[in-house]
């Protein structure tokens, strides 16, 4: 069965004041339940929590922005999902609720249990409705916003298709509504040259906007996974995009795809607990054929990371050259730096070197 991800966006949702539009959720679910009945199995990311509590609580003035964030999101992650089980329940469908943060995807444990769950669900024919623990998830804990969590589910999944829908068209090859501006119909693998165009302007009510969605996109295709960019107030946008095959939004065209396991290293957090520098006759034989990271070809060990954990492979120059899951820590990785005979330091089956195809 086809799994699909679909990102629904804060501007999808709610109305120009930033509150929650119930007809807007009741749309999505219709196109979702015409989707299900096509045979395409369906994860759904949505935002709107916060502005569907943004209309039950009303916080003092000098109430911080993060804790604004916390509580409106408390509140309002159950307004939302109450909401959506009566919509899909006219249906006939059953969803549930997956909270994540970005430690649930640094760790490889909190990883495969998460994509069990997924497993679990679809294979029940549930829906499950993800979204950012915003209540605990502050400063270094939170996704860039939930482009970057949706492009996570896809990989996590094994997705064919991811979806973002916004209040946008798409990808335009100049600013959007000024003459001569048209919209991009596709991106092939790897191409660079509409990223100028994007405007770097965030949405009215959500953290993001289209320079992280663009990037985003881009990420997903890498991996294996055909993207779309489209317009989720245009009617029966799923069912063009995904059914009939109807031009629609700018469409990010995968190449080929990679291992599961490539996956989650590919999508490695930025907040690493190390790094190891290796010579420029290791990231040779790293890239010309089917290799292991050997000791023999590490110059330094820096951090204090343990065995299991996402590091940083770095070339001789300084220059990144992939991700690696350590098998060894640090203290011990440091003492094997240019010995021979010795096990891999990072296995090939766990690294992803930058550029992969």
């Amino acid at each position: 069965m086809q799994k699909i991800v679909l990102k629904i966006g804060t501007n999808v949702l709610t109305g120009p004041d930033g509150l929650l539009d119930t007809d807007a959720v009741g749309r999505i679910a219709t196109q979702i339940a015409g989707l299900k009945q096509h045979g395409l199995s369906i994860v759904l990311v949505s935002s709107g929590a916060v502005g569907a509590g943004r209309a039950l609580v009303q916080l003092p003035k000098e109430t911080g922005r993060v804790v604004q964030r916390q509580v409106m999101a408390a509140v309002g992650q159950i307004k939302l999902m109450g909401i959506y089980a009566e919509q899909f329940a006219r249906h006939g469908l059953l969803c549930a609720q997956v909270l994540a943060t970005k430690e649930d995807f640094r760790d490889r444990r909190h990883y495969l249990n998460m994509q069990n769950c997924f497993a679990a669900l679809l294979r029940d024919n549930i829906i499950p409705i993800v979204n950012e623990n915003d209540v605990i998830s502050v400063s270094e804990l939170m996704f860039t916003d939930n482009d970057e969590l949706a492009g996570l589910v896809a990989a996590l999944i094994d997705a064919q298709g991811l979806v973002i829908l916004s209040n946008v068209d798409g990808v335009f090859d100049g600013p959007p509504g000024q003459p001569g501006s048209h919209l991009i119909s596709g991106i092939r693998p790897g191409e660079r040259l509409h990223a100028g165009f994007v405007q770097p302007q965030k949405s009215s009510f959500g953290r993001g906007g289209m320079m992280t969605k663009f990037r985003f996109a881009q990420k997903a295709a890498r991996l294996g996974i055909t993207t779309w960019i489209a317009n989720g107030k245009r009617p029966d946008v799923l069912s063009d995009i995904l059914i009939k095959g109807v031009p629609v939004g700018t469409c990010f065209h995968a190449q080929a795809a990679l291992k599961q396991r490539k996956r989650w290293l590919a999508h490695g957090d930025p907040a690493r607990k190390g790094s190891v520098t290796i010579n420029e006759g290791a990231e040779q034989a790293l890239r010309e054929r089917v290799s292991s990271l050997l000791p023999v070809g590490v110059l330094r060990v820096e951090g204090d990371f343990e065995k299991g954990d996402l590091v940083q492979i770095v070339g001789e120059k300084g220059e990144p050259v992939g991700l690696g899951k350590a098998r060894f820590g640090a203290e011990a990785a440091r003492k094997m730096i240019g010995q021979k005979g010795k096990k891999p330091l990072v296995h090939y089956d766990y690294l992803y070197l930058f550029g992969e195809k």
